[in-house]
């Protein structure tokens, strides 16, 4: 009881940088409006403020896992906090849109060396099971609530102390966690493990996330570069494929019999993140520059979308264990379509009230969702979880950098004349995509579900 009363620093101190990652999916949405009046930035330069945190993020989550497992996870962590506290602080200072750019890139690969280790750490710290699995619910727990949480702080810090307050948040809250890390001698963080980290695959995947990212931010504005970054996406794909297949340890290592069920689990998990964080994007943009609110008032405004994912995991982990988690993801998918249908449909005229109610509908399945495509990518390689896991998060940032990408680039800036009606239309494309992928997860064979939580 003592040992793990004296472990509660440590535990505070991880689960405090995993909800600092994802509190930075979301946090900056918020700020975008003032960042574009202080910095003069376009839509395009926005959608980057975003899309430079979440690609390395995206692409180095499951590098920074091998080099955790190599050189251990304390030393990783160290460095993804020192890295994620020092870029917040050049963030928080930046004179212009290109260096906060930067600075929010050099973010992202501080929170994806962070991340895996967040976790690894503490279940290396916990001999007990049933205490271990108390912490991981917990960590996922604090996790859950970040999403939800990132518009309602960022407005807060933008309406009080301006859009450098976002950044200024990240450098005490890793500067504390930094602490008991620190703490943490060399032999309880545990032995690194032999291997090689595949170093071509991982700087392939960057480029490959990066090539394509860029065609689809600055390809309306520049057709010709737009189709050379994509053609050279393309390349980089067939590239990190080839690789992958000779290199000795890959970064992702699959059963051949899995492959295809956590294939169909990723591209869902990407899809979802695809259409919720672009329409995240537009909707905060949608709230203070349409619809006049200040930054805290928007940020509130899109919490019933939010809310719901934290507290439907345990019922939907049920759901899952009764019907399969196919169904129970098909279920989520096509409630949020419902969602995604009504916003769509009442985004151009109907008041706060009747949009609220479509924003809770999309979030309950969201919340119903989330959790039962995670328990199929697990169940997929059962004796695997940190590769289901692995490729999981790195579809879902993936789907999100793309989402933001896309739906920034289709609607335009927010004061154009077709900002609402491009608005519209990809909510209705999300409703869509959600809708088929619900009916193609109905017809997956029955899997058993995850059991009990």
């Amino acid at each position: 009881m003592d040992r793990d009363r004296a472990r509660w620093p440590l535990t505070l101190a991880l689960c405090g940088g995993y909800f600092l990652v994802l509190l930075d999916v979301t946090v900056v949405n918020v700020a975008l409006p003032q960042i574009g009046s202080g910095l003069d930035a376009d839509g395009a330069r926005l959608a980057w403020v975003v899309d430079a945190y979440a690609v390395p993020l995206a692409a180095l989550l499951l590098a920074s896992g091998a080099i955790g497992d190599r050189l251990g996870h304390r030393r990783v962590v160290l460095l993804g906090l020192a890295g994620f506290g020092a870029a917040s602080v050049l963030c928080a200072l930046a004179p212009s849109v290109g260096i906060l750019v930067t600075a929010r890139a050099l973010q992202g690969s501080g929170a994806a060396l962070m991340l895996p280790g967040t976790l690894a750490l503490l279940v290396e710290e916990t001999a007990d099971e049933g205490a271990r699995s108390r912490l991981v619910g917990v960590w996922a727990a604090i996790g859950g609530t970040a999403l939800p949480a990132g518009p309602v702080i960022g407005g807060l810090l933008v309406q009080s102390a301006g859009w450098r307050a976002v950044f200024w948040l990240g450098v005490p809250v890793t500067a504390l966690a930094v602490i008991p890390v620190l703490r943490l001698s060399r032999e309880e963080a545990g032995r690194a493990r032999a291997g090689t980290v595949d170093r071509a695959g991982a700087a392939l995947l960057v480029a490959g996330l990066g090539c394509l990212v860029t065609a689809i931010i600055q390809g309306p504005g520049s057709p010709g570069l737009g189709a050379f970054l994509g053609a050279a996406a393309a390349g980089t794909a067939v590239w990190f494929v080839t690789v992958e297949r000779r290199t000795e340890h890959p970064l992702l290592t699959v059963p051949r019999g899995a492959r295809g069920t956590l294939a169909g689990a990723c591209v869902v998990a990407g899809l979802m993140n695809l259409c919720v964080l672009g329409g995240l994007f537009l909707l905060t943009q949608f709230f203070q520059d349409v619809r006049g609110l200040s930054p805290l008032s928007a940020g509130l405004a899109t919490t019933p979308a939010m809310v719901p994912l934290p507290f439907l995991g345990a019922p939907a982990g049920r759901l899952s264990a009764r019907i399969g988690v196919w169904r129970a993801a098909a279920l989520g998918l096509l409630v949020a379509a419902g969602g995604f249908a009504g916003i769509a449909a009442t985004v151009g005229g109907s008041g706060y009230a009747v949009l609220l109610l479509f924003l809770a509908l999309w979030g309950t399945g969201l919340g119903i969702l989330t959790p039962s495509i995670v328990s199929a990518a697990l169940l997929a390689v059962p004796g695997a979880p940190g590769v289901a896991s692995g490729a999981g998060n790195t579809s879902r940032q993936t789907g999100g950098a793309l989402g933001v990408a896309i739906f920034a680039a289709v609607a335009g800036p927010a004061g154009a004349d077709g900002f609402l009606p491009h608005c519209a239309g990809l909510f209705a494309a999300g409703a869509l995509v959600f809708a088929l992928l619900g009916v193609l997860c109905l017809a997956v064979p029955r899997a058993p579900g995850p059991g009990p939580a």
